[in-house]
């Protein structure tokens, strides 16, 4: 198991308040990802620190990427780490695996809406998930949580994975990007951020959606060890709270996430004239927050918040597809929105009047 570098890591001790009362230790969060932080979401963490958010609450926060969420899911599980960021699906298939779940639970849906999609070239022929009957999709690999997801959406549109369409393993972002250009597949299974960054990167798509049941459910978001949620919960409210600012500060002022996160990762930032990239990225930021802290038609979302009846209706659709074998699941006990109130309890618009203000 490989484990990248800290992306973000504030200082072990406070400033000391006088000269003889001794500094007090900021409590330390670890974030397991299941990959590494890119601008659209990374600029969350990267205002989060440079506005002072994690210090104001007393926090220290370090990520780590382990590959996938199979990797992942035994750190949170075993409290070698804080909190995880997976998506839900292996989460929710563990209770089908005859052994005892794993004791988790999901505090704050970072990703409330389905960002999956399958995109395909703009000049081709392929139109709608019909369509890709006899055809090739490509994935970042064979182990993603994901697909399962993707199968439903395909067997929804009257198509059997692996006999009508194939899933081939392209490697994730610029991997993948080639591949559907040269032709290797005929569409890419990614999410909607990656997608944008291939459309911004001057390759024009065509977007095929997932069926209208699985477009308000639980992607990615902060999961917890039970024992955590039960004996630290003010931990996570105030790490999630220091987050939700840093989204947004991010949406009232993007260009000066996308800095604050290349100067945190210097090796992330494009060659290329910078007013132009940095232009880029932060269209690909803006798109990426649209989607988590709207709904489609614009209304705002209660940032963190899990619409349970929406997850139960696509759990019933993956059965429906054959993905889950029941939808018999105690949902209450998976996703919690009890620490939703604390986590928002802040000014919001005095997040954006702060950011608004930064060059």
């Amino acid at each position: 198991m490989t484990v990248s570098k800290s992306l973000f890591r504030l200082p072990a001790l406070a400033l000391c308040l006088g000269l003889s009362a001794p500094a007090a230790a900021l409590d330390e969060v670890t974030v397991a990802l299941a990959v590494p932080l890119a601008v659209h979401d990374g600029g969350p963490y990267a205002a989060a620190e440079t506005l002072g958010y994690f210090k104001a609450e007393n926090l220290a926060v370090k990520t780590l990427v382990f590959q996938g969420a199979g990797a992942l899911l035994p750190q949170v599980a075993n409290r070698r780490v804080t909190v995880g960021y997976p998506t839900s699906e292996p989460v929710i298939a563990s209770h089908f695996s005859g052994k005892d779940p794993l004791p988790l639970r999901y505090f704050y849906n970072g990703v409330p809406t389905n960002t999956m999609e399958f995109a395909v070239l703009a000049d081709g022929p392929l139109r709608e998930l019909s369509d890709l009957r006899h055809r090739k999709v490509g994935v970042g690999a064979l182990t993603w949580g994901t697909i399962p997801g993707g199968r439903a959406a395909l067997r929804s549109a009257g198509l059997q994975p692996g006999k009508d369409v194939e899933f081939v393993a392209v490697g994730a972002l610029a991997a993948g990007f080639q591949a559907l250009r040269a032709g290797q597949v005929d569409a890419l299974n990614f999410n909607s951020s990656w997608n944008d960054m291939l459309e911004l990167g001057g390759t024009p798509i065509r977007r095929l959606s997932y069926p209208p049941v699985f477009a308000e459910t639980a992607g990615n978001g902060f999961i917890a060890h039970q024992d955590t949620l039960r004996e630290q919960p003010d931990l996570l409210v105030r790490f999630a709270r220091a987050y939700t600012k840093g989204q947004i500060a991010c949406e009232a002022n993007p260009g000066f996430c996308v800095e604050a996160f290349w100067r945190a990762n210097p090796q992330s930032k494009p060659p290329g004239e910078a007013a132009a990239e940095r232009d880029k990225a932060a269209t690909l930021l803006s798109r990426r927050l649209a989607r988590v802290l709207h709904r489609p038609e614009g209304s705002p979302r209660i940032p963190g918040q899990y619409d349970l009846p929406a997850i139960r209706s696509s759990i019933q659709a993956m059965v429906q597809a054959g993905e889950y074998p029941s939808a018999d699941l105690p949902l209450e006990t998976l996703f919690s929105n009890e620490l939703i109130a604390r986590i928002n309890d802040f000014d919001a618009e005095a997040v954006r009047t702060q950011a608004k203000a930064q060059p």
